[in-house]
């Protein structure tokens, strides 16, 4: 598999990330400590089914340990702080690339069964193609949480919003 929009995709939201002007959700949703929570968790999960493939199992992806508040929580407690929370998806997204890039093609292609859920609905129930799975951390996943730290930035007095 080619990871290079994972690694760049995940590059952007670590770069959003670091902004010192986060704040909290409008809407009551996650702060950046819970979306970097979350995606360790999608990733060590996601990585785990590439792994569990490779070694010839027959993995499940569910989504829904990545949205418990007690786990998001627990996970951000083993952290220092954000930037703690950054540099371990940093590491574990290298982990997860590079697992990725050694698939080969019969193993990027087995079905894998999914649940997902996205803000309490339903969005996935159906086995799809490891390298699917992977592929849309890069294509939708990641781009929609970079999204989501930036609308909780913070107006600053005299700084442009536009980075």
């Amino acid at each position: 598999m080619d990871t290079t929009g994972l690694r760049a995709a995940y590059d952007r939201l670590l770069e959003v990330a670091a902004m010192p002007d986060l704040g909290d959700a409008d809407d009551g949703g996650w702060n950046a400590d819970q979306i970097l929570a979350h995606l360790l968790s999608v990733d060590a999960t996601v990585a785990a089914v590439a792994l569990g493939v490779v070694s010839g199992s027959r993995p499940t992806f569910d989504n829904r340990v990545s949205l418990d508040p007690w786990n998001l929580d627990r996970i951000i407690a083993e952290h220092s702080g954000r930037a703690d929370l950054a540099a371990h998806l940093r590491s574990q997204v290298a982990v997860l690339c590079d697992v990725a890039d050694l698939l080969s093609e019969q193993a990027a292609s087995v079905l894998v069964p999914s649940l997902l859920l996205s803000n309490n609905a339903l969005g996935l129930d159906q086995p799809v193609p490891l390298a699917a799975l992977i592929d849309g951390l890069a294509d939708d996943h990641v781009p929609r949480h970079t999204q989501q730290l930036l609308d909780l930035r913070v107006a600053v007095p005299g700084l442009s919003a536009e980075k």
